[in-house]
């Protein structure tokens, strides 16, 4: 669409969406008109109130507009959204939101079950495989396959009966493994000491003490077990009921508890709970008690014997599903057969949507709980690039997250022709050589938080650049390349690395300095980083797997700042510190500590509203008497990050302890939030640097790093090269696995894999320093690098 194009859609107020008088979250009464069937970026630092504006804001509304069409039945079975807090909000059209929400962490889920491509190709076996088996479940590892008899209904003669009936169901699941691929074993000797007795101190469990009543108890006097017998002299039935025994009510003392066999409770208690969120003596605990093995009886494949034996050409589904996308798509191009060329021409369009947007490394059987936050965001878009929907509104959550500069100019050119189809198309973005080719742009800030939530600047690019705003100064901003680098103290040898796509790589990858892991994305790098390197307590990795927590779940409580607070407010009044968690002793009782009362209103969203008793504050009105500094608890968690550093630092109430930790999160750039913000409020990248602040306080030599400038502002990325750099002077070795060009020019060595991606990666093709990469241009980081720093 040309610019004069434009201009006559944004004079018709028919062709705007409208927004005044917008509050969500830190935004302050803020309005925009935003210009229809336009690419519009909208920029600011992390925090600003970008995703409160697009996804809290438009998005939200229109799908509860959409929601409102249904009835009241199906309304039902739908999520309830409230209205936004906004004045005005009109001029709206159908939202689809792709965003970088993870794709879930189900083990059955994968790409093909997320996408269409999973079930077409069921449909594909069942038509042409050979040995016929029948119906497309019977390659679902989704269904398993089962006999019996029931009870049905039917109707004779005018009235209705039961009838008994046998069925039979053909699924694929393979019954080892149901249909996860793989089995996980639990190291009994990590659990328990079997030469001690139970009311002697067996258990090895972290935090498992012979006298909590809670856990060692209900073993000890269940009526189950011998308590005072060593647990390698248990019998038979004993072992049974000690290890499996299903949950069973059992009285302690007069108080009723539940029972249950150690293994079940295990799994319940550790391994359905984020690993990167236990601390970590506990998180080495998981490590070392639970490992997973490819299930014996399928190969991993997910599939029954029958289901693997079906074949097309040689090739069954199983194979298929193991192929990289891009050759995939080549052998279904090859197939030619009449009964189902409507079938092969849309799964064929499917496949190279997968390739074209840069994905054709994956596989369908790859988990979709493995996929970056860009990835499963691009898996999202495939179904979108063939429709020939108009005049919908697409809004996309920072798309360009994950990708190479190679890849960018291609991400570029599928919202241009989302746009150019007739549609709006809503971007988040950081990333300058996106936020370049927008037709308008609204920059949120000045700052982050309270600092933040108006707007700065709307209008075209040039504008922006002559704004003044801090996305406009930074918006051209380039790094230069070191003009020396550190020397290394010694190396980390990797010997014949073979995961995944790696093609037995030898490197060396050198200690004491800061090193980059570059290519394209599918080139090898995580598993080089994450796959290859030693697992010994030295080495500290910071991934971007989702934090898990509920609207309780806040900053303090995620990095145990607040157990040195609740012990600092405990000292100064003499009592004890449980009375200051809102998740304990201290909870206001008519909201039990969440500060609102939640009603639920069936089909309508639900109403959240602020808790009489306390009024919002979350804690027993006694509570709040005690002060520390001048200071209550509740007046404490609505601090922000830099308010309380100063507050826990040298001033009012000084505690080192706090003040550690408040420093690591200043350090990486999260002196913005406050202390109570629910985790479920924060970003993406605010989550990571959440974690990366909490990882800070281990001991050890090496820190990997997987892409932490995700969701960062052009201007944030220099404070995090900052704190990179004091970790190195420190003494630790920083390995970071990233594509932004300002770590690339800044580090001190380089490794590049690729050339491609999936089978066409997996190689080391470039080590050495920025300059020597810049010098050589001979991969495609290195292009891109050059052209960055102008060389």
């Amino acid at each position: 669409m040309s610019n004069d194009q434009g201009a006559r859609h944004a004079a018709d107020g028919h062709d705007l969406i409208r927004v005044h008088g917008a509050r969500v979250n830190n935004l302050r009464d803020v309005s925009v008109e935003l210009p229809k069937r336009r690419l519009t970026a909208f920029t600011g630092v992390s925090g600003s109130g970008k995703s409160s504006l697009v996804f809290g804001t438009i998005a939200a509304e229109s799908q509860r507009m959409i929601n409102e069409t249904y009835s009241a039945f199906v309304q039902g079975f739908m999520p309830a959204l409230a209205r936004p807090e906004v004045d005005v909000l009109d001029g709206l059209t159908t939202a689809i939101i792709v965003d970088q929400q993870r794709m879930g962490s189900d083990p059955r889920s994968t790409v093909g079950t997320a996408t269409d491509t999973g079930a077409m190709l069921r449909i594909l076996f069942s038509r042409l495989g050979q040995p016929h088996l029948g119906s497309q479940q019977a390659f679902s590892f989704n269904v398993a396959s089962l006999s019996g008899a029931g009870a049905v209904t039917v109707e004779r003669g005018g009235r209705t009966v039961k009838e008994r009936r046998e069925f039979s169901v053909t699924g694929g699941m393979c019954p080892r493994c149901e249909g996860r691929g793989s089995i996980s074993d639990i190291d009994l000797t990590e659990l328990y000491d079997d030469s001690k007795s139970l009311s002697g101190g067996a258990f090895t469990i972290p935090g498992w003490k012979s006298d909590n009543f809670w856990t060692v108890r209900v073993y000890a006097e269940s009526g189950f077990l011998d308590p005072h017998k060593p647990i390698r002299d248990f019998t038979e039935r004993e072992m049974r009921d000690f290890l499996h025994r299903e949950p069973t009510k059992v009285k302690v003392e007069g108080v009723n508890l539940t029972y249950e066999g150690l293994l079940p409770k295990i799994r319940k208690s550790f391994l359905a709970k984020d690993v990167e969120s236990m601390q970590p003596h506990v998180r080495a605990f998981v490590e070392r008690a639970v490992t997973f093995a490819t299930c014996p009886d399928c190969d991993g494949t997910r599939l029954t014997a029958a289901a693997r034996s079906s074949k097309i050409g040689g090739v069954s589904i199983a194979d298929a599903c193991a192929m990289q996308i891009s050759d995939l798509a080549g052998w279904i191009g090859g197939l030619d057969e009449p009964s189902v060329a409507p079938l092969l021409t849309s799964l064929r369009g499917t496949l190279e949507s997968f390739v074209e947007i840069g994905l054709g490394y994956l596989s369908l059987d790859r988990p979709a709980g493995t996929l970056s936050g860009g990835e499963a965001q691009r898996v999202k878009m495939v179904r979108h690039l063939g429709s020939s929907l108009t005049d919908v509104t697409y809004v996309f959550d920072e798309p360009t997250t994950g990708l190479h500069p190679h890849d960018v100019g291609r991400m570029n050119d599928l919202l241009l022709r989302l746009r150019d189809k007739g549609n709006t198309v809503l971007v988040v973005e950081h990333e300058p050589e996106t936020i370049v080719i927008a037709d308008h742009v609204v920059d949120l800030g000045p700052g982050a938080g309270t600092d933040g939530g108006e707007v700065c600047f709307e209008g075209d690019v040039a504008g922006l650049r002559a704004a003044g705003t801090t996305t406009g100064r930074h918006l051209d901003d380039r790094a230069a390349l070191k003009t020396s680098v550190r020397e290394p103290s010694g190396t980390i040898e990797v010997r014949g690395a073979r995961a995944h796509n790696l093609r037995d790589v030898d490197v060396d990858i050198p200690l004491g300095v800061l090193v980059a892991v570059t290519g394209v994305a599918g080139s090898g790098k995580s598993s080089l980083v994450h796959g290859s390197l030693p697992k010994d307590a030295g080495v500290v990795s910071v991934d971007q797997s989702p934090i898990r927590g509920s609207r309780r779940s806040n900053p303090a409580t995620y990095t145990g700042l607040l157990d040195p607070i609740r012990k600092a407010f405990a000292k100064a009044n003499g009592v004890k510190p449980a009375l200051f968690s809102a998740n304990s002793e201290g909870a206001c009782p008519g909201c039990g500590g969440a500060g609102v009362v939640y009603t639920d209103l069936a089909m309508m969203a639900g109403v959240a509203t602020t808790c009489e008793e306390c009024e919002g504050e979350r804690f027993q009105p006694a509570v709040l008497e005690h002060r520390l500094g001048g200071r209550d608890i509740s007046q404490v968690l609505a601090m922000s990050v830099a308010r309380a550093k100063e507050f826990f630092g040298d001033g009012e109430a000084k505690t080192p302890a706090a003040d550690r930790v408040l420093r690591r999160l200043a350090d990486v750039g999260l002196g913005y939030l406050t202390l109570g913000q629910p985790l479920t409020t924060l970003s993406g990248g605010e989550r990571q640097r959440l974690r990366l602040a909490t990882r800070l306080a281990e001991q050890g030599g090496v820190y990997v790093l997987d892409e932490p400038t995700a969701g960062l502002h052009l201007a944030d990325v220099e404070q995090l090269l900052g704190l990179l750099d004091r970790l190195v002077d420190s003494g630790k070795s920083v390995i970071v696995v990233e594509h932004h060009r300002a770590v690339m020019a800044h580090a001190d060595w380089i490794i590049d894999l690729g050339p491609g991606a999936g089978h066409d990666g997996g190689r080391v093709v470039f080590e050495g320093t920025p300059a020597d990469l810049v010098a050589a241009r001979s991969t495609r980081t290195a292009q891109h690098l050059a052209d960055y720093v102008g060389a």
